[in-house]
């Protein structure tokens, strides 16, 4: 019985990795059945889009831990790439500074709305614009297909409270879980 039970044991290991694999499978595909497909702003015109944002608010994420002061400065490369430098304060608003530099890429050229951004290659993740101000580029709203991450953007510290409700209503309306957002504390200075 000892020497059947070793014969069969790859096999049974096979049969329980696959079965494991088809369960995430399915839990990931269901996931993504959840909700209608996430719509971009129609253009992003990434000459405008470049420089310092503000974090206002984000969905909790692992890297981003106890973050305070969060930024973000995007710079347009010569090849088309954008270089992704996110600064982030730990144990309060002055505290040492966390830097992670990236790049991110545009893979839908007709809105430039949808990127990949990688900070550690080859891994990347979604960044794509679901809200912007078109007239002059003072606040964002980013997500990603998933509705795992979500980032309220600001061109100064602050954002106007009825702008952010604003906000924050739109991505409750696209399936994002508002309820758990953490508002980024943020320098005084500049307050609107």
């Amino acid at each position: 019985m000892a020497n059947l039970l070793k014969r069969r044991r790859p096999v049974l290991f096979t049969v329980l990795g696959a079965a494991v694999a088809t369960g995430v499978a399915a839990y990931a595909y269901t996931r993504r059945q959840l909700h209608a497909p996430l719509e971009t702003v129609p253009h992003v015109d990434l000459h405008k889009y470049m420089g310092l944002w503000y974090e206002v608010a984000r969905l909790p994420i692992r890297y981003e831990k106890d973050c305070q002061h969060v930024t973000a400065q995007y710079k347009l490369r010569p090849d088309g790439k954008v270089s992704v430098r996110n600064t982030c304060h730990k144990e309060g608003l002055n505290g040492p500074t966390e830097v992670a530099n990236g790049t991110a890429r545009v893979v839908d050229t007709a809105t430039n709305a949808k990127l990949k951004v990688s900070f550690f290659w080859p891994f990347e993740g979604d960044y794509w614009v679901l809200d912007l101000d078109h007239s002059d580029y003072r606040y964002a709203l980013v997500g990603t297909p998933s509705r795992e991450n979500l980032w309220l953007l600001s061109r100064t510290p602050h954002m106007e409270r009825n702008r952010r409700d604003m906000l924050v209503g739109k991505a409750r309306d696209l399936g994002f879980n508002v309820d758990q957002l953490i508002f980024t504390p943020q320098p005084i200075d500049g307050k609107p």
